[in-house]
């Protein structure tokens, strides 16, 4: 798969005191594509993610998004490229203490100069789009693990950002629930034409959502395949991860 590149690691090094999580990680990510970044526990894959929208700094590299390079940018101009992205988070993150509607609103009154009209239109829209019409009234507390994933895919997609980025969706999910949240981000890709970076341990998922899989190992992106090359066992570095056979 080959196309415009809309985000880049370039010779990104990352380490937390001894801890080397990146020595070197290169990656390109085409726009309108769906990425998915696996490897194993603790190996770096969530921090790729801070990387990128400027919660974590590297030590050296370079990290383009949409042709700008964010590691060098201070808060203020890292919000503007936090507005072209949306993140879904492991555990939703959604505020216990205001309503569904309220959490979905959250970044649109933060972000944006948005009318109250305006605000409550999109808010209805994408809580429409993941299936939960009418929740608005509901507390995060009256939501199943499931809904609360949806509401939180609701709000970073309110945003109508250029890139999600979803870290371990469907952890804690029951398997209904996980091909719900599968299909909404097949559903996200094809109706909103995001470029989207899936972080999970879920190999099942990854192959379903995928159109390439990079494998995270020894600090280094170590292979980046399509899925069908993955189907038809091209690459052995894969293969071994996704039968629980690879040693770091």
């Amino acid at each position: 798969m080959t196309g415009e590149v809309i985000i880049e690691y370039r010779d990104v090094h990352k380490a937390f005191g001894d801890n080397v999580v990146f020595a070197g990680m290169n990656l390109e990510v085409f726009r309108g594509e769906t990425i998915t970044i696996m490897g194993g526990s603790g190996i770096g894959k969530s921090v790729a993610l801070k990387l990128l929208i400027g919660l974590l700094k590297p030590e050296q590299g370079q990290i383009f998004v949409d042709g700008q390079d964010v590691v060098p940018l201070g808060e203020r101009e890292l919000l503007q490229v936090r507005r072209k992205v949306g993140m879904l988070f492991q555990g939703a993150a959604l505020f216990d203490s205001i309503t569904v509607g309220e959490n979905v609103a959250y970044p649109l009154r933060e972000q944006f100069n948005l009318s109250e009209d305006e605000i409550q239109e999109r808010v209805s829209k994408y809580l429409g789009m993941v299936g939960l019409e009418g929740v608005e009234d509901l507390m995060p507390s009256e939501l199943s693990g499931g809904m609360k994933k949806r509401v939180g895919l609701a709000r970073a997609i309110a945003t109508e950002p250029k890139i999600i980025l979803y870290d371990e969706p469907t952890t804690g999910l029951d398997p209904y629930n996980t091909r719900r949240i599968n299909e909404l981000i097949i559903k996200m890709q094809r109706e909103l034409n995001v470029t989207s970076i899936v972080v999970t341990h879920d190999v099942a998922s990854a192959l379903m959502v995928s159109d390439r899989i990079a494998l995270i190992h020894r600090k280094k992106i170590a292979t980046v395949r399509t899925v069908e090359e993955i189907r038809r066992n091209e690459d052995s570095l894969l293969d071994a991860f996704m039968k629980g056979r690879l040693e770091e």
